[in-house]
């Protein structure tokens, strides 16, 4: 007589979290504006994002269809941590499934709603469900690596007659939790949906995480920077658009300035830039 077997678990059962209405200020999970997570140009990217630096260890894949999620694909991300900090502190129940309408997104991430918008929206969901991650971040013991994808699923809603009635998605555990941390989440200036730039939107993003309100702000080396960006361009063109960011100043909030210190060695510096100065 064979064994039973035991069941298989059942899924897990998710409360449905309805976006909520209204202006809100946006938000950002730190981890992710610290660590290279994203490809930075608009172009199809296969080539993983390998990085090491101590205990910390990403690596993020795409597939050959879809590439890894880019930078302006995150812009979906910080518009769920907008949510649900926002239900947070108002003690409205979360949860990793959430539906809303593509007109709420992009209206809140500053993109236009045409059909050419709504389908580039898609097409971000799909490589946000499609780039698998693995790091070592928030792992306590350093030594394993938490798996997942930015979004675990997703689907359109229709009516019977095939009325669109919006989007649902799931989040991953590793995102929610990180946002439901007060520690590990900071307000961003909205301005930043208008950089347009893939290191440009990287670099305001490691500025305000590493800034802050600093008076005497922060200094990198151009080469640090380089590998904590994840960038697939050499130094060289790295470097150049480093000085030309600098020379436009375009970063909300921060001004920039580089150092020399050698002929191989250059420092970019940021400070923030008083309210009552910006224009």
């Amino acid at each position: 007589m064979s064994p039973k077997r035991r069941p298989a678990p059942a899924p897990e059962q998710l409360r449905l979290f309805r976006a909520l209405p209204g202006d809100m200020a946006p938000r950002d999970a730190q981890d992710l504006m610290a660590h290279p997570f994203f490809a930075l140009g608009k172009s199809r990217r296969t080539l993983p994002i390998d990085f090491r630096s101590g205990t910390v260890t990403v690596r993020v894949e795409g597939t050959l269809e879809h590439g890894i999620a880019t930078i302006w694909d995150a812009d979906i991300l910080i518009w769920a941590a907008s949510q649900l900090v926002e239900a947070r502190d108002a003690e409205i129940p979360t949860s990793r499934l959430i539906r809303a309408t593509p007109y709420e997104i992009l209206r809140f991430i500053g993109r236009g709603t045409s059909m050419r918008d709504y389908q580039r929206l898609r097409a971000a969901l799909d490589r946000l469900q499609t780039t698998s991650v693995a790091t070592s971040i928030r792992e306590t013991s350093g030594r394993r690596l938490h798996r997942f994808s930015w979004i675990n699923e997703w689907r359109e809603l229709a009516a019977a007659d095939g009325r669109p009635l919006g989007i649902e998605l799931i989040l991953p555990d590793w995102f929610y939790a990180g946002v439901l941390d007060r520690a590990l989440v900071l307000t961003i200036d909205p301005a930043y949906f208008q950089l347009t730039g893939g290191i440009e939107r990287w670099l305001y993003r490691l500025v305000r995480k590493h800034g802050g309100h600093q008076a005497d702000g922060w200094q990198f080396d151009f080469r640090h920077l380089h590998r904590k960006s994840g960038s697939s361009a050499r130094f060289s063109d790295f470097a150049c658009d480093l000085r030309a960011l600098v020379a436009r100043q375009s970063l909300p909030g921060y001004h920039l300035s580089t150092v020399r210190l050698s002929r191989h060695t250059e420092l970019l510096a940021f400070r923030p830039v008083p309210q009552t100065a910006r224009g």
